[in-house]
């Protein structure tokens, strides 16, 4: 497809190469009526320039309605770093990165995603103030997956009291996709709240460690190989890696009654959250569940608070309520319901000026 065509609906794409450091980075802003971009940034070894580019489109449209939802004066971005994260990082790549950002000047602020650590965005920020996601010892807010995975623990809750009556996650059954960051904390809450697991995660180490952490819980854990998961029987699926993973073949593997977690564009296609309706599955949009990763990014920037954004990331039980409601008296899907729910807010403020569009960086500077 023509590259002006594809971004029809987005703002920018910037194209990042630097042959001293071996940088290949896309930067996607797809919509700023709310302030500028906010959006991680991810490093993966794609097998093509059309596969990264895909990906980085699809995460920035979701940031947009990521910070509608979240309550931020941010629009949506996402960049993507083309790369073995295992060997090819070094501090040169990330501050060639940075100065990419900063030559943007203030209309796109990234920090970690899938593949980066907050260590990578301390080069970055020698070149640049657009970083947020730091970890606290140079002044940020520190590790983003404390507050999405209670973001997820919030989204559990709400689906449980639009299921069954109850918030409470005691006895119910949860088939958890991934034990990263994310995952493994909302695994281990979820085990200490007295629920039952069906775990699986591709790195085996993994699996390893969570068992020995959490071993006097050994009896409710159950651990399946791969995409056994989808056929796990469990009350609700947590997908907690990859997206895509709600597509034409796991949706009839699926025993569960909702799919609620913190993986990004978990439907492969949009329909595939019609599909879940006919087959009563409960469909909690990911990007309102995962937000608390993003309330962290964007309250560091105006200085971190932990009590704020602990406070801010409650509000996604509120919202995921109020989504499940219009959904079910529209008689739409949740997906439909959450992007009216973002589109109002968006229409609604498109002529207010956010703090970070008046006054483009922070207060706080990482110089040499």
């Amino acid at each position: 497809m023509d590259i002006f065509t594809k971004m029809n609906e987005y703002e920018q794409i910037m194209f990042c190469n630097d042959s001293a450091s071996g940088l290949k980075a896309i930067i996607v802003i797809h919509n700023t009526t709310l302030g500028p971009a906010l959006g991680g940034c991810r490093m993966r070894p794609y097998a093509s320039v059309d596969e990264a580019l895909e990906d980085a489109l699809r995460l920035a449209k979701g940031m947009t309605y990521k910070c509608a939802a979240a309550d931020v004066d941010f629009g949506g971005g996402k960049s993507v770093i083309i790369g073995d994260p295992q060997k090819d990082k070094s501090p040169e790549l990330f501050r060639a990165f940075g100065q990419f950002i900063d030559s943007l000047n203030g209309r796109y602020y990234t920090g970690t995603d899938m593949g980066t650590e907050l260590s990578d965005f301390v080069h970055a920020a020698k070149e640049t103030n657009c970083i947020a996601g730091l970890p606290e010892e140079y002044g940020g807010g520190g590790d983003t997956s404390v507050p999405t995975a209670m973001g997820v623990i919030y989204g559990l809750k709400a689906t449980s009291k639009m299921l069954w009556g109850s918030e409470d996650l005691a006895d119910r059954t949860f088939s958890i996709q991934g034990l990263g960051k994310v995952g493994f904390k909302v695994a281990e809450q979820l085990i200490e709240l007295g629920a039952n697991l069906y775990v699986t995660d591709v790195n085996d180490n993994t699996l390893a460690k969570f068992i020995e952490k959490n071993n006097k819980y050994r009896n409710a854990i159950k651990f399946v190989h791969g995409n056994d998961i989808y056929s796990s029987a469990a009350d609700i699926f947590v997908p907690c890696a990859l997206g895509g993973i709600i597509n034409d073949d796991t949706i009839e593997q699926l025993q569960v009654k909702a799919v609620v977690g913190s993986a990004n564009n978990q439907l492969l296609e949009d329909r595939h959250a019609d599909v879940l309706r006919q087959k009563n599955i409960l469909y909690a949009p990911d990007y309102i569940v995962n937000a608390g990763g993003l309330i962290q990014v964007a309250d560091e920037l105006y200085g971190p608070n932990k009590a704020r954004v602990l406070q801010k990331t409650s509000a996604i039980y509120h919202s995921l309520e109020e989504i499940y409601q219009e959904a079910e008296k529209l008689n739409i899907s949740t997906a439909q319901a959450a992007n009216n729910y973002c589109e109002r807010k968006i229409a609604a403020r498109k002529n207010r000026n956010s703090f970070f569009s008046r006054h483009k960086r922070p207060k706080w500077q990482i110089r040499n």
